[in-house]
């Protein structure tokens, strides 16, 4: 019986893979039965325990690099609204798949799954290979992702589909992020003598005011320029005393070029020699030039869908792409899924039934032309 990418991402939803703390184990399971079932060679491989990211295989009888689809399984906490259906039941009502995780991006995952699985169902037979890369721990800093990275996981890919909420547009780029903390140091002194201290609160407000009026410089066609938000501030201990102590978080979201170690550079000279900055966090961003040929019979399909060419566009956020593209050496990327990207983290997140079973459709016929066909 075939495989509906809805039905699916019900049965997935049904899963509280709820990150933090991270509760993929189950979820993963399933799909690793599932997909060996349908002769997918699966291995799995834990970034913490419990904590599995799968990589499944089908080679290609012509060999050439596989296609490549990932998604992430992990989902975000339920915040403390009431929701108005049980988050983690998959309803369906008025054309809409509620449910955690229904658009991030668990109906993404289906539809993928459901398209591969149905055409080895149906006999088809592979000449180009496809790959699946299942993720843990996206939610939290793309640990899963990261991780595959590292154990040489991967191997080629001819073209990386990321299942990420869009509406079933293509983004060919995304931001990256840099994450840091930045501390300034004084000296302590009573409140109503506070020249005899050195106010370390003082120093970091001077220092957050030079960064907003700060222009990091590069543009991108498709995401315009890098952005810099102070996120938390913290800083003195008590009121009548002048602070020795303060610090801040940076959140910079960076355009794929950019290198974070000359950011880290550029702020260490933007703010002097008195600040002490640590990375939290580094995760580079990704672009694929629209007329890559690897990307041309994605774009083919969807024109002939549409009956007008895919307009490319690019995301302020980032994705497991940013593990998984430099870990497939730099692999031309498409980010295309059927949640909708306002959806994402809300109370009574859910996706359009019609938007997954376009998705599935979508994956089915590129697996046909890349695939299915004759591989270049």
């Amino acid at each position: 019986m075939p495989l509906n990418g809805l039905d699916l991402a019900q049965q997935l939803i049904r899963f509280r893979s709820i990150n933090p703390p991270g509760e993929e184990k189950a979820c993963s399971e399933f799909i690793a039965r599932l997909l060996t079932e349908h002769g997918f060679d699966v291995a799995s491989y834990a970034f913490a325990k419990d904590r599995p990211t799968l990589v499944a295989r089908i080679p290609g009888l012509a060999g050439g690099k596989p296609l490549c689809f990932t998604g992430h399984i992990d989902v975000v906490p339920l915040g403390s609204n009431e929701w108005r259906f049980p988050p983690f039941e998959g309803v369906v009502q008025d054309g809409r798949l509620y449910g955690r995780g229904a658009s991030d991006m668990k109906a993404g995952v289906a539809a993928f799954i459901a398209a591969v699985c149905n055409l080895i169902e149906d006999g088809h037979s592979f000449r180009r290979g496809v790959t699946l890369v299942i993720t843990a721990g996206e939610e939290t800093g793309c640990e899963g992702a990261f991780h595959v990275g590292r154990e040489k996981a991967l191997g080629p890919a001819e073209l990386l589909i990321v299942a990420e909420p869009t509406s079933n547009a293509p983004i060919f780029a995304h931001k990256g992020s840099l994450r840091v903390v930045v501390s300034a140091r004084g000296r302590t002194a009573h409140s109503s003598m506070p020249h005899e201290g050195e106010n370390a609160i003082s120093k970091a407000a001077e220092w957050i005011r030079t960064l907003e009026g700060h222009d990091f410089g590069a543009r991108h066609p498709l995401l315009g320029s890098a952005t810099a938000c102070v996120t938390t501030v913290r800083g003195g201990e008590n009121i009548n005393s002048v602070p020795d102590f303060a610090e801040f978080t940076i959140d910079i979201r960076t355009l794929p070029e950019q290198k974070h170690a000359a950011l880290i550079a550029e702020l260490s000279h933007l703010f002097g020699s008195e600040a002490e900055i640590r990375v939290v966090t580094s995760f580079p961003g990704f672009a694929t030039d629209p007329d890559d040929p690897s990307a041309a019979p994605l774009l083919s399909l969807l024109r002939e869908r549409t009956g007008a060419p895919a307009e490319p566009a690019g995301a302020p956020y980032f994705t497991d792409a940013s593990a998984l593209v430099p870990a497939f050496d730099g692999v031309a990327t498409v980010v295309i899924g059927p949640g909708e990207a306002a959806q994402c983290h809300k109370t009574d997140e859910y996706c359009l039934v019609e938007r997954i079973e376009e998705a599935q459709a979508i994956y089915r016929d590129l697996m046909l032309r890349m695939c299915c066909g004759h591989a270049e």
